[in-house]
């Protein structure tokens, strides 16, 4: 396989926000504290401070892999965790089936390849790639799915509420055969198929069998995959959540950001509440709301007074659960960590985050937007020789696409932009007689070629659309490539699941992610497979 490079701006699929973010327009620096480049996070590390516990973070993960046959990379990164001078870099995702779509694979390689860049820039400090599985989350319907092809599998269970990484997976043994069949009979499909097997039907919850799964494809990196669900990491989270929960600080933190933001014409990316906390237990996570007084548990008849609440916390921190903009500041407490690595959704809402980090202390990451790429495959590889398209043309939106082949292979032009050009010049020459000779006639002559470029207009229109006829069979094959490569209209990573890709390369297609992505690049990869 081989890698090839285009702009982000290029491929029409990021929002200016990120273009903006990518390429260090002024106005963005007020939101974040370090550049996405080796300068920028070696000034992380000088200026990191880490104010977690090393040792419950160590021992947690060790209990979370007890039951794994651990590899020898991932224990040694453990282990490393307990020196002050490892530092971790992380992403962060859903427990997605089967891994999801493809950008979360991707995710991980960025994260694991920024470690190995890191630790060539500084050998004598230590990385770890973190994934932060998103057991707390509660949306089933965003994961209780997974596309293959043209075709999607679906997790039919009535989910009861609470945290999707305590979802039993005893019903799952229906969707993991589902699955399997699509991966064949190959070499590659049978690994995958008892990897699949191993991780959903012989571990109890979906945490334990993402974790399974996730270690068993990049464990060789020594990925850490850290569940923080868990009440020794609550605890130490737990002042933040005493303070946030009675004073609302990260409710006028955001806002004060979201006015900022709106200040530089930036759109809104995420919307704060007053109380950033779910409560959490089994079958349980709603938010907690202040009314009349008192601290209230969304459609449950569970009331605290702020004391009630407050020693509740004491006792239970595992049962606050923090919403999507409380989320990061938790992380930070809990790992001395560098860098966050995510898609543009997620680093234009960290944008937002940083004046929370400053009223608690917490060290603010350095935000790395994470690989995304295109994988070509052969066919499509000789579909754009034979249309005679560049790897930038395939992002365009398909109507222009079309229009830009045909002007490009008609023959003929089509295209009335000189037309145009001469037509304004003339009027230009009329609009000045005419106001030499009546002021007022010079609105009429604006209006008549204005008048003129609309029927120009339509008539190119009509051109283009005659040339598409003429060239039927070769914008049918533009279309269906489009298709093949954009499904639903989207890009195939935020789609495609792996596993045809894992049944034709097996861990090579992973391999060649790893030598291929650059996470400090600052390019879309395209994958020639």
């Amino acid at each position: 396989m081989k890698a090839k490079y285009i702009s982000y701006q290029d491929t029409h699929s990021f929002s200016k926000l990120v273009i903006d973010y990518v390429n260090d327009v002024e106005a963005l620096k007020p939101f974040y504290s370090y550049r996405p480049d080796l300068d920028g996070l070696k000034a992380a590390i000088e200026q990191h401070h880490f104010s977690g516990n090393r040792a419950t973070l160590v021992a947690v993960l060790k209990e979370q892999y007890r039951n794994i046959k651990i590899h020898r990379a991932v224990s040694q990164h453990i282990d490393l965790l307990l020196n002050e001078n490892t530092f971790t870099v992380t992403t962060g995702h859903q427990l997605n089936l089967f891994t999801g779509p493809l950008y979360f694979i991707y995710k991980i390689v960025s994260t694991i390849n920024l470690a190995l860049t890191l630790k060539i820039a500084h050998p004598d400090k230590n990385f770890v790639p973190i994934y932060w599985m998103a057991t707390e989350d509660h949306d089933f319907e965003e994961i209780n799915h997974v596309n293959i092809e043209d075709s999607a599998i679906h997790w039919q269970q009535q989910h009861q509420g609470g945290a999707t990484g305590r979802l039993s997976t005893s019903s799952l043994q229906e969707v993991v055969k589902a699955y399997q069949s699509y991966l064949g009979i190959s070499e590659n499909g049978k690994k995958l198929a008892k990897l699949v097997e191993e991780a959903y039907l012989q571990h109890q919850n979906l945490a334990d069998a993402t974790r399974y799964l996730t270690n068993a494809l990049f464990e060789q990196y020594g990925l850490v995959i850290l569940d923080a669900d868990d009440n020794r990491l609550k605890k130490l989270f737990a002042p933040i959540i005493k303070q946030d929960l009675i004073e609302r600080i990260s409710f006028q933190k955001i806002e004060q950001t979201k006015q900022r933001l709106e200040q530089s014409a930036y759109k809104n990316q995420v919307n704060g509440r007053e109380i950033n906390f779910f409560y959490l237990k089994d079958h349980l996570r709603e938010r907690i709301v202040f009314e009349n007084g008192n601290y209230h548990i969304k459609q449950q008849h569970i009331c605290f007074t702020e004391a009630e609440l407050l020693q509740e916390i004491d006792q239970h921190p595992d049962r606050f659960s923090p919403n999507v903009i409380m989320r990061p500041l938790y992380q930070e407490v809990i790992l001395p960590n560098l860098a966050y690595i995510g898609g543009g959704a997620e680093v234009s809402y960290w944008l937002q985050l940083k004046a929370i980090f400053d009223y608690y202390q917490v060290s603010f990451p350095s935000l790395l937007l994470r690989n995304s790429a295109l994988v070509l495959d052969r066919r499509s590889q000789q579909n754009l020789q034979r249309l005679d398209l560049e790897l930038e043309d395939i992002f365009l939106p398909l109507h222009q696409l079309h229009n830009k082949w045909v002007q490009k292979n008609q023959g003929i032009a089509t295209s009335l932009s000189d037309e145009k050009a001469m037509m304004r010049g003339i009027f230009d020459r009329i609009g000045l007689y005419s106001y030499k000779i009546d002021k007022s006639l010079e609105a009429s002559s604006k209006a008549t070629l204005h008048q003129i470029e609309k029927r120009i207009d339509r008539l190119e229109k009509k051109l283009i659309n005659a040339a598409k006829r003429n060239h039927q069979i070769s914008i049918d094959q533009i279309t269906n490539l489009k298709q093949r490569l954009f499904p639903k209209g989207v890009l195939q990573e935020r789609v495609q699941n792996i596993a045809s890709l894992y049944v034709n390369y097996g861990d090579d297609f992973i391999a060649s992610l790893v030598e291929g992505f650059d996470p400090l690049g600052g390019d879309f990869t395209v994958i020639l497979a």
